[in-house]
């Protein structure tokens, strides 16, 4: 067996609560959530989702934090039961420059900073989690590498307390596997659940668990402690914002990414014609109702 050989961790974060702070909205507001392509999205900046992430907590509510990008969306059309996990979901990121843009092409409030996902609110979250002692549960990934990224955050933020457990296990409902999972993350009780199982596995997990997991904040967040133990190298967050994250990390993986982006967008033009229809429509008859 080939041992996993993980790159120094040597970043060490500064305390965030000496910068200076954007304001931002603390009340939810009507027209935050919009359709896209047919789905229904939050245009929410990193600083409102970990706003409403402490106010959840404090009120100990069972709440779905997911997210949509292109691949979610392409990927909707193959599997049925994903749309019900993201109407279940009460705040829905929008993890996808391109989508924010095409937003405010159709004329809706999508601006740079609504591109929102974990590595945009990494350190804000690991700040607050350190400081009000959450209990952190990860579970997707190999072992080797979340005992790594578990390591690595327990040092740089020990008060809080992270719980990791790999992700290849039998996710079959029902399954043995599955209630030793669910059973693991009662006896913990955190605050905050990490599913990172990829798409569409991570979602449809969460949907068939839902009922049984404690009340919690529930995040579907992909590959993010393969990117904090160093498995994984991030794009520059200025490629985020600027809408070319996707070409580095198809350069970096291009055999496992490149149907995801070169071929699966295609999927999405009738939605895309759909979306610009009304929204020429709705420019052409101001007093009718878009959204």
């Amino acid at each position: 067996m080939t041992e996993t050989v993980l790159p120094a961790f040597d970043a060490t974060p500064a305390d965030r609560r000496e910068a200076a702070r954007r304001p931002f909205r603390k009340a939810r507001r009507a027209r935050e959530r919009v359709r896209l392509l047919g789905q229904m999205v939050d245009l929410v900046r990193p600083e409102e989702v970990m706003h409403h992430v402490e106010t959840w907590v404090e009120a100990r509510r069972k709440v779905v934090i997911a997210n949509h990008n292109l691949n979610s969306m392409a990927l909707l059309g193959r599997n049925p039961d994903l749309a019900r996990f993201y109407d279940r979901a009460d705040l829905v990121e929008v993890d996808s420059t391109p989508l924010v843009q095409f937003a405010r092409l159709l004329g809706l409030q999508g601006r740079g900073f609504h591109r929102c996902t974990y590595l945009d609110w990494r350190d804000h979250f690991w700040s607050v989690a350190d400081r009000k002692g959450w209990r952190v549960l990860y579970v997707g990934g190999e072992q080797a590498v979340v005992d790594c990224a578990r390591e690595r955050l327990s040092t740089h933020y020990p008060g809080a307390d992270i719980r990791v457990r790999n992700g290849f296990f039998d996710a079959t409902p029902g399954s043995a596997d599955n209630a030793s999972v669910v059973a693991e993350a009662k006896a913990f009780a955190p605050q905050i659940l990490f599913v990172g199982m990829g798409m569409p596995r991570q979602e449809l997990w969460i949907l068939n668990h839902l009922e049984a997991l404690p009340d919690c904040a529930i995040f579907s967040v992909g590959a993010a402690f393969d990117y904090e133990a160093g498995a994984q190298k991030p794009a520059p967050r200025w490629m985020g914002r600027m809408g070319v994250e996707w070409l580095f990390r198809l350069i970096n993986d291009p055999q496992r990414l490149a149907r995801r982006y070169l071929i699966e967008p295609w999927s999405l033009s009738g939605l895309i014609l759909a979306d610009i229809r009304t929204a020429v429509r709705a420019r052409l008859n101001p007093g009718s109702t878009r959204r």
